[in-house]
């Protein structure tokens, strides 16, 4: 099961096909170690895995932090950082095949590889505390877990270099205005409207939204619209949509005008 996975650096907890993921560890503005990551990765490596579940929410525990990304503190104190996930930072930043959705709900700050695992998520819901950084140049480093690809794809060249070259923070606000934050809401509302945004993905088809997501993905490192459209009928995803029960139900029920049950397969 699921839940059996759960550990001090992670909690989690399924609400039918919804599963909450929460990084545990909030004395330390939820900074992630190897220990921490690898948990995360089992998280979503399960979530991946079970056909019951279509959609996540990660978040961080506590009110200040959704991640201050890689625990220096750990590092320079000569902490173990061997053994972390080939999924990356978070379980998330190199997992370049998991088809269905993942909702970043930041309660905080996300800095660094925190704000990298934000931008590996398909939408980021923001309370209005939120902050996001890449502040690795300020301490001699780079964002090397996808910040540096992410961030231009999603929100320009310009913009993205604005943030990248100066570490600076952005807020909530402007993160919905630079396009990279679907919704900013207050804290105390920040879980029920992520579980909302949820919801709304589960009334659709999973195999529907899968397809949709892997195509959408794919497509990025395609050289026009026209390659990418061509390329999309390879897909496992949209092959495997128009074999699927889901592929029949849906026009099924629209013709008999009542909601469509879907079974993901």
């Amino acid at each position: 099961m699921v839940n059996a996975l759960e550990t001090e650096f992670c909690k989690i907890d399924a609400e039918g096909p919804l599963l909450i993921v929460t990084i545990n560890r909030p004395d330390v503005m939820n900074a992630l170690h190897p220990a921490a990551n690898r948990a995360l990765a089992a998280a979503f490596d399960a979530f991946a895995a079970d056909p019951n579940l279509w959609v996540a929410i990660l978040t961080g525990a506590g009110e200040r932090a959704f991640s201050a990304g890689n625990d220096l503190k750990h590092q320079a104190m000569g902490g173990d950082m061997s053994g972390q996930p080939a999924s990356g930072f978070g379980g998330l930043t190199s997992r370049f095949d998991l088809a269905k959705p993942v909702i970043a709900a930041v309660n905080g700050v996300a800095m660094g590889g925190g704000f990298e695992i934000a931008l590996a998520c398909d939408l980021i819901i923001a309370a209005k505390t939120a902050t996001f950084a890449l502040p690795e140049p300020r301490v001699g480093l780079a964002a090397l877990a996808g910040g540096l690809h992410r961030l231009p794809r999603q929100i320009g060249l310009k913009n993205a270099m604005g943030m990248i070259l100066t570490g600076r923070r952005v807020s909530a606000s402007e993160g919905q205005e630079l396009g990279f934050v679907n919704e900013v809401v207050a804290p105390e509302d920040l879980m029920n409207v992520a579980r909302k945004w949820a919801a709304q993905i589960i009334e659709c088809s999973p195999m529907s939204v899968r397809a949709s997501k892997e195509a959408v993905m794919k497509s990025l490192s395609e050289p026009s619209i026209e390659a990418g459209i061509a390329g999309q009928w390879k897909y496992e995803g949209v092959r495997a949509l128009f074999a699927s029960a889901d592929f029949v139900e849906g026009p099924r029920a629209f013709a008999e005008k009542r909601a469509p049950n879907w079974t993901g397969a």
